[in-house]
């Protein structure tokens, strides 16, 4: 079974009595695509992602699996689908290297601002720096007039 993906999609079309201009109707898949994709010419369609899923609807519409045709399309492209890992440049890494260096320092900036504010609470003297009037001293004066 050396035949192409293309040319088994157009068998499998005209098998069911459809034409090439009612499946693009159907699919609203342009014309030109269709034509492209039954000669086995995939590099013309606008990319990766649309000839996917120009596959996936014309599977649909002449009611084969999608699957089976999406596997068939990558084993014929024989393309690999590989993410690329990031490469971090020498002056990325650097940059990247002060930048949590900075960050440290503010928050130990902070850190030391917050514990200085604790501290200056805590060890503030109480009862000198009130009036005499709320002072302790001053609370007998207040009980007699009142």
């Amino acid at each position: 079974m050396n035949e192409t993906l293309g040319s088994y999609l157009k068998e499998q079309r005209e098998r069911r009595g459809m034409s090439a201009v009612e499946l693009s109707r159907v699919t609203r898949i342009p014309l030109a695509s269709l034509e492209a994709i039954e000669t086995d010419r995939f590099d013309e369609l606008p990319g990766e992602v649309f000839a996917r899923g120009f596959l996936k609807a014309y599977a649909q519409a002449i009611r084969l699996l999608p699957a089976d045709v999406l596997a068939r399309y990558t084993s014929s492209r024989r393309v690999v689908f590989v993410t690329p890992l990031p490469v971090q440049t020498p002056l990325h890494a650097a940059r990247e290297g002060q930048g949590r260096r900075f960050g440290v320092a503010i928050a130990f900036v902070l850190l030391l601002i917050l514990l200085s504010l604790a501290l200056s609470i805590v060890l503030k003297p109480r009862g000198h720096d009130m009036p005499t009037e709320l002072s302790h001293a001053g609370a007998p004066r207040l009980a007699r007039t009142v």
